[in-house]
C-alpha cells in the first residue's frame, strides 16, 4: 500500500513538472491517474513507467527543438553567407564595368589635347573675318550675300547697317556696348534666317549663315 501510495503521488508531482515546461496539452496526451487508474491510453503497465516515458518525451522534444532551432540558424547564416557574397560580387561587376566604360571611352577620345592642338582648333571653328569688300572699314557699308539680301530681311539690314556706320564713325574701336548691339542684331537675324530655311538652297543658307557669324565676330575686333 504504501508503494502505491508513493506511486500516484510521485507520477502527479513529475507531470506537474512536466506541465509546467511543456503545457496542458502534454499532460493530456498522457491522462492522469483517476478512477481509471493511470496509463488509461496504455502507453505504460505502471506509474513508474509512465512517469518515465514522460521524462522521456520532455527530453526528446526539448532535443528535438534545439535541432530545430540548430538547424534554423544554420540556415540563417547560410542564407547571409551568401547574401553577402552576392552584394561582393555585384560591386565587383559594377567597378569592372566602370573601368571598362573609361577605358573604352578614353580608346575612343584618343590622348588628351594639347595647348598647341587647342588653339588650332580654336582658330578652326572661329568664323573667317570679312574682307573690305564685304564690310568696308572706313564707312561700315555692309554687301550682305545674295539670301540676305531678300525684302523680309529688310529690317534686319537696316539695323546692323546703322549699328556698323556709327561704329566706323567712331573709329572702329571696339566698344563693349557697341559690341553688345551688334552682337544682338546678328541673333535677332540668324533667328529670321532659320525660320525661312526652307526658302533658300542649303549651300545658299550655309554662305548666308557664315556671313552673319563672321559680322558677329567682326563687333569683337577693331575695324580693317
Amino acid at each position: 500500500m504504501a508503494l502505491e501510495t508513493r506511486g500516484p503521488r510521485m507520477v502527479t508531482a513529475v507531470l506537474a513538472a512536466w506541465g509546467a515546461m511543456c503545457g496542458t496539452a502534454a499532460v493530456a496526451q498522457w491522462g492522469g491517474y483517476g478512477r481509471g487508474g493511470w496509463g488509461m491510453g496504455g502507453w505504460a503497465s505502471t506509474a513508474q513507467q509512465g512517469a518515465a516515458e514522460g521524462i522521456a518525451q520532455v527530453v526528446r522534444s526539448q532535443g528535438y527543438a534545439n535541432l530545430k532551432n540548430s538547424e534554423a540558424a544554420k540556415n540563417w547564416e547560410d542564407a547571409k553567407s551568401k547574401e553577402i557574397d552576392n552584394r561582393m560580387k555585384w560591386t565587383e561587376t559594377y567597378f569592372e564595368m566602370r573601368k571598362t566604360n573609361r577605358e573604352a571611352r578614353a580608346a575612343e577620345e584618343g590622348p588628351p589635347v594639347t595647348q598647341e592642338q587647342a588653339i588650332r582648333l580654336a582658330k578652326m571653328t572661329v568664323p573667317p573675318r570679312l574682307g573690305s569688300t564685304q564690310l568696308d572699314p572706313v564707312t561700315g557699308h555692309i554687301q550682305y550675300p545674295l539670301v540676305l539680301q531678300d525684302e523680309i530681311f529688310a529690317p534686319n539690314r537696316a539695323e546692323l547697317d546703322g549699328l556698323f556706320a556709327n561704329r566706323a564713325a567712331t573709329g572702329g574701336s571696339v566698344q563693349f556696348e557697341e559690341m553688345r548691339q551688334i552682337q544682338d542684331a546678328v541673333s535677332k537675324f540668324i533667328d529670321v534666317l532659320k525660320q525661312n530655311v526652307n526658302n533658300y538652297a542649303a549651300g545658299d543658307y550655309g554662305r548666308a549663315r557664315t556671313f552673319l557669324d563672321s559680322l558677329a565676330h567682326e563687333s569683337r575686333l577693331p575695324a580693317g
